[in-house]
């Protein structure tokens, strides 16, 4: 003879993700993202060399610049229509370059705005300024 009483359904309610748990899912989606970016770029970039030049070899100097001065003259060599296979991947080395930087950025506001921790906030701006230095360096 079956039992005809209904048990009850425990219904479990899954709490919102803390703000610790979205800040550690934005750093990981900052990270992976840009490397993921900067190896798409510098991956097409040396593919779309290789098949006009039959070499991956890519020589040019870049001593003496930095990172903005990189910037500036890739982005004059794009605005003047010339898009080319190393346009790419100087793309790709810049995101690469810049994705820490975002990282700590977004670790800084975090701390000084979502967690109103002082301390945290000083330290990571401190990085983020030597960070922001080194760009600069030539």
């Amino acid at each position: 003879m079956a039992d005809d009483r209904k048990i009850p359904e425990r219904t479990q309610t899954v709490p919102p993700p803390s703000r610790d748990a979205q800040m550690d899912a934005l750093v990981g989606y900052l990270l992976l993202s840009g490397v993921s970016l900067s190896m798409a770029l510098i991956a097409v970039g040396l593919l779309w060399h290789r098949l006009r030049t039959g070499t991956f070899h890519l020589a040019y100097p870049i001593e003496g610049m930095n990172l903005f001065e990189f910037l500036l003259a890739e982005i004059r060599i794009a605005g003047q229509d010339r898009l080319r296979p190393q346009t790419l991947v100087d793309a790709g080395i810049a995101v690469l370059l810049l994705t820490p930087y975002l990282r700590v950025l977004a670790s800084m506001l975090y701390f000084l705005f979502a967690q109103r921790n002082w301390k945290y906030s000083l330290f990571t701006a401190v990085v983020l300024g030597v960070l922001t230095f080194s760009l600069f360096l030539r």
